[in-house]
């Protein structure tokens, strides 16, 4: 971890330091660290909004957007998917500095603004965890045969999941290479489009080809025993255990052996 993510994460534990504000979640040399913060907002009316925003910074943080996760008993599942987009919109200004304390100051002050537009200020159901997985998060599973051209075809995976706020795994062990998608079921089919459409890799005779072997193994709703991804996340495994402690961490230990056993050969 870079010295000034230390100093940021020692800043915000002294900053956010009432009862409850705080709060680490996991943190791993690999996964990088979760923590929650609770804080509150200015809202439409004189009364501030508590809001749960929780973030996960990579290990590659600051250079790559951290992910975030807002909810609030007091929003509605719309106005919390807005609110994360306008935070994820302001983060991308503030790429390869440390920016999650600018990132909580920013919504303290703006947050009734985001509440003033007429898309994000209907009445519905309240922004919870149950709420928001009925709103259409989604889990898919891709496999690909092979990568020549691997370092460019990782990248443009990568911009693929950032521009469709798609989060989730790309994963290697071995000769197998699954894609692991969760978000808006729309954005994961145009994920899929932009996958068999654009020229992403390079055939056997070096030449730019677009990609003809992609299955999609499994797709379903995000169930509430489903981990939710804060970020997407390249990794490589040296064995089939650790590919298979990934699957069983998100919840998905009946996934890995329906449908990723059979692929090892």
């Amino acid at each position: 971890m870079e010295e000034s993510v230390r100093e940021e994460l020692s800043a915000l534990a002294a900053i956010f330091c009432g009862p409850g504000e705080w709060e680490v979640l996991s943190r791993s040399e690999t996964d990088g660290i979760v923590f929650r913060i609770h804080t509150k907002a200015e809202g439409l009316t004189d009364a501030r909004i508590p809001l749960e925003l929780v973030f996960h910074l990579p290990i590659n943080y600051p250079l790559c957007l951290p992910g975030i996760s807002v909810n609030s008993e007091h929003l509605t599942r719309t106005q919390c998917v807005a609110v994360r987009e306008k935070l994820l919109e302001q983060a991308e200004k503030l790429l390869s500095e440390p920016m999650v304390h600018e990132l909580v100051l920013w919504i303290e002050q703006n947050l009734r603004h985001i509440l003033s537009q007429p898309e994000t200020g209907r009445s519905g159901e309240k922004c919870t965890l149950s709420t928001l997985l009925d709103d259409g998060l989604w889990i898919t599973l891709l496999h690909l045969d092979h990568m020549r051209a691997k370092t460019k075809y990782v990248r443009t995976v990568e911009k693929w999941a950032a521009d469709l706020r798609l989060t989730g795994r790309l994963m290697f062990m071995g000769k197998i290479i699954l894609i692991l998608l969760q978000g808006d079921r729309n954005n994961i089919k145009e994920y899929l489009i932009l996958q068999k459409t654009s020229k992403v890799d390079v055939d056997s005779s070096g030449k730019k080809c677009k990609e003809k072997m992609i299955s999609v193994l499994f797709e379903t709703k995000v169930q509430t025993e489903h981990k939710r991804f804060l970020a997407f996340e390249v990794k490589e495994y040296s064995a089939l255990d650790e590919l298979q402690k990934e699957f069983e961490t998100a919840g998905l230990k009946k996934l890995f052996s329906e449908f990723v056993l059979g692929l090892v050969k």
